[in-house]
């Protein structure tokens, strides 16, 4: 047979046999790497970066940019009535706080009877327990809001908290109402003995701020007198996780007079709260404002 011949049957078989490898079916594994599920994991993943590569190809090209668009200052972007409020407080000037109260009221933009709020920012961490101020104060001139106070105690006290005015003053009924969700009150006092059966309810009182606290005054035994100085104008504060306390000292129908009277209770009270672990400054800033008005820097005098 002549050399030629014998060539071309080699390539033949090679040929048949490349075919015949290429029409075999491939055979898998049951499980591991040589499996057909982990096969198809790795061409999918492939498949997954390569389109990866497209998009950051695609990124990279430089598009051509456009007009800068106009960034507008914080206040360009409020109201015309706050803009025209917002003149009337000088910018960097620091006011002392009978003059900021004043102020206050001259800007208030609101057409409804808007409330005068405080905001001091302090230097303490309220990670630390003793650093986390939290407390109770009567305003001698109340809030301006009126106050819906539920009480959960026995029923011989229950009737005591009727007469010093209580909304809701209830035993087991008020249970029913809170296993519907109900909640139609603002404060809720308690006594010691009680607490446990709220303890079930945390998670529907808690986020809202009215599960009773003893820091707050709202877990005791005299209950009449609990309920008699949240109907006055007893007000909670304490500080957020950003370190500032905020609260709201009436209304700006009280009139100046009235309104600093509050906010200068507020002021004592917040000194008292000052720990004495703390060192540095204590009120680092403190502005004051109404519900919708700009906000005016206070002197600080309560270091």
């Amino acid at each position: 047979m002549a050399e030629e011949e014998v060539k071309d049957l080699r390539s033949t078989d090679v040929v048949e046999a490349t075919e015949e490898q290429t029409t075999k079916p491939e055979k898998f594994a049951k499980s591991g790497k040589k499996s057909k599920k982990h096969a198809e994991e790795v061409k999918a993943e492939e498949e997954r970066q390569a389109r990866k590569a497209e998009r950051k190809a695609e990124e990279a090209i430089v598009k051509p940019k456009g007009a800068t668009p106009i960034t507008r200052s914080r206040l360009e972007r409020r109201g015309k009535k706050y803009q025209e409020m917002a003149k009337l407080v000088e910018k960097g000037k620091v006011y002392n706080l009978k003059d900021a109260i004043n102020l206050a009221i001259k800007s208030n933009p609101a057409k409804f009877d808007a409330s005068v709020e405080i905001h001091a920012r302090l230097g303490v961490d309220p990670r630390q327990a003793d650093q986390n101020i939290r407390t109770t104060i009567v305003l001698p001139n109340g809030n301006g809001k009126e106050v819906r106070v539920a009480v959960f105690a026995p029923l011989d006290v229950c009737k005591a908290a009727k007469a010093a005015g209580a909304d809701i003053a209830e035993d087991e009924e008020f249970l029913k109402q809170l296993d519907k969700g109900t909640i139609n009150f603002d404060v809720l006092i308690s006594t010691p003995q009680y607490m446990p059966k709220l303890g079930k309810y945390a998670r529907l009182l808690g986020p809202k701020g009215l599960m009773p606290n003893p820091k707050a005054g709202t877990v005791t035994m005299d209950v009449e007198k609990a309920v008699k100085e949240s109907k006055a104008g007893k007000v909670e504060y304490r500080v957020d996780k950003q370190s500032i306390v905020h609260i709201g000292v009436g209304k700006v129908s009280f009139g100046a007079d009235k309104l600093i009277e509050n906010a200068n209770t507020f002021f004592d009270s917040l000194k008292a709260q000052k720990p004495a672990s703390l060192k540095g400054t204590y009120v680092k800033s403190v502005f004051v404002t109404t519900t919708m008005g700009p906000s005016i820097a206070v002197e600080n005098l309560y270091n």
